[in-house]
C-alpha cells in the first residue's frame, strides 16, 4: 500500500527585532527533515532593525514564507495573526531566535498521532554564542536556576503543565479562541492551562529540541525575568490554584534577603546569614552548572542566576492587580484559519 502523506505544517513566527537571528532561525525550519506540506507565516512587529526587512527577502526567496503585519508587536497578538493568516491542520510555533532540530517537526507530528495530546513541545536548548550567554544557558538549563521544569532542564517523556514553544492540533487553538492577547508574557502557558482543563493532554517529550538565543546582557536578562515573574502571578490571579511551589521560590527568596538585610543593618549582623547563605548557595550550584565552559563563563554563572531569581521575584511580588482585572475583562479573540 502507498505510505500515507503526512499532515500539512503551519509555521507560525512572531518576530520583533530578530534581525541578529531570524534568517539562520528560518533556514532550520525551511531545511526541516518532513515529507509533508509546509508554509511558514512570520508575523512582524514594528522593528527597530531590519527584522522587516530580512522577513520581506525571505518572503520574496521562497514561496513557502509568507508576511503578516503585527503592528502593536505583542507577542499574543502576533501568534493570533500569524494563525489566522495560516490554514494547515497542525500548527507549529517558532520564535525569531529559536533553531529547530532537523527532525523537529517530523517528530512532533508522530507525537500529536502517538500520544493523541493537543499540543506537543520538548526542550529549550539555551546556547550561547558568547561567556555570557553561555552563563545565561548554564543558568537555564539547571535546577537551581528554574527548578524542575522539564522543557529547561529534560525529563521523561509524558504529561506536563506547559511545554515550549508547541505544536498544536490546529482544532484545539481555534476551540480556545487562541492566545489570550491580555497575556504580554506567559500567553502559552495560560493556553495551556485552558487546554488541559478543557479536556486535552499537554505531552513534553525529550525527543524535540529547540537551540534558544539567550538574551545578550544583565540588563536584558533581568527585564525578560521580571516580565515573566509579573505575568505569571497574572496567571495565578487569572486561574485560581494553578500556582506551586516552584513558582512562589523567587518571591520568597527576594522577601527573605530583603529581611536579612534590613535587620543585618538595623538590628543584629546575624540578619547578613541569610543574604550570605543565599550567594554560598547559588555559587555552589554553577559549580556543576559550569562544566565544561570556560573560566569566564564560570564566573558569571551566580550572576546570571541571581539576576534571574531576584527579577523574577521582584516582578511576581509587584505584579499590579489591575493587570488581573484588565485580561477577566478581556474575550479571548476567535481565532479562524484563512480558508474559512
Amino acid at each position: 500500500m502507498p505510505q500515507q502523506q503526512p499532515p500539512a505544517v503551519s509555521v507560525i513566527m512572531p518576530v520583533l527585532n530578530e534581525e541578529r537571528h531570524l534568517r539562520n532561525s528560518v533556514r532550520h525550519i525551511l531545511e526541516q527533515e518532513y515529507a509533508g506540506e509546509m508554509e511558514v507565516v512570520i508575523a512582524v512587529g514594528p522593528s527597530a532593525d531590519r527584522t522587516e526587512e530580512i522577513a520581506a527577502e525571505l518572503a520574496a526567496e521562497d514561496p513557502r514564507v509568507t508576511t503578516v503585519a503585527n503592528p502593536t508587536g505583542r507577542t499574543p497578538a502576533a501568534l493570533n495573526a500569524a494563525i489566522k493568516a495560516s490554514s494547515h491542520p497542525v500548527v507549529v510555533r517558532v520564535d525569531g531566535h529559536g533553531m529547530l532540530s532537523p527532525n523537529y517537526i517530523a517528530t512532533a507530528v508522530r507525537l500529536l498521532e502517538e500520544t493523541g495530546a493537543q499540543n506537543v513541545g520538548g526542550i529549550m536548548h539555551a546556547e550561547g554564542e558568547n561567556a555570557w550567554e553561555d552563563a545565561v544557558a548554564a543558568a537555564m538549563t539547571s535546577k537551581i536556576g528554574v527548578g524542575n521544569a522539564a522543557f529547561h532542564t529534560g525529563g521523561q517523556a509524558g504529561p506536563a503543565d506547559t511545554v515550549y514553544l508547541g505544536v498544536f492540533r490546529r482544532e484545539a487553538l481555534e476551540q480556545q479562541g487562541g492566545y489570550n492577547e491580555e497575556f504580554i508574557r506567559a500567553q502559552d502557558w495560560e493556553l495551556n492551562y485552558r487546554i488541559r482543563e478543557a479536556g486535552g493532554g499537554v505531552w513534553f517529550s525529550p525527543e524535540l529540541k529547540v537551540q534558544y538565543r539567550p538574551r545578550p546582557s544583565v540588563k536584558a536578562l533581568a527585564k525578560q525575568y521580571k516580565d515573566y515573574g509579573k505575568w505569571r502571578h497574572v496567571v495565578a490571579r487569572y486561574h485560581s490554584g494553578s500556582i506551586n511551589l516552584r513558582y512562589l521560590a523567587p518571591p520568597t527568596a527576594v522577601c527573605a534577603i530583603a529581611a536579612g538585610v534590613v535587620v543585618g543593618a538595623a538590628v543584629t549582623p546575624w540578619g547578613f546569614v541569610v543574604p550570605a547563605g543565599y550567594l554560598a548557595a547559588i555559587a555552589a550550584g554553577s559549580v556543576p552548572a559550569g562544566k565544561g565552559l570556560s573560566l569566564k563563563a564560570r564566573a558569571q554563572i551566580p550572576v546570571a542566576l541571581a539576576t534571574m531569581h531576584m527579577a523574577w521575584g521582584v516582578g511576581f511580588l509587584t505584579s499590579p492587580r489591575s493587570l488581573a482585572r484588565k485580561v477577566i475583562a478581556s474575550r479571548r479573540p476567535a481565532v479562524k484559519t484563512a480558508t474559512t
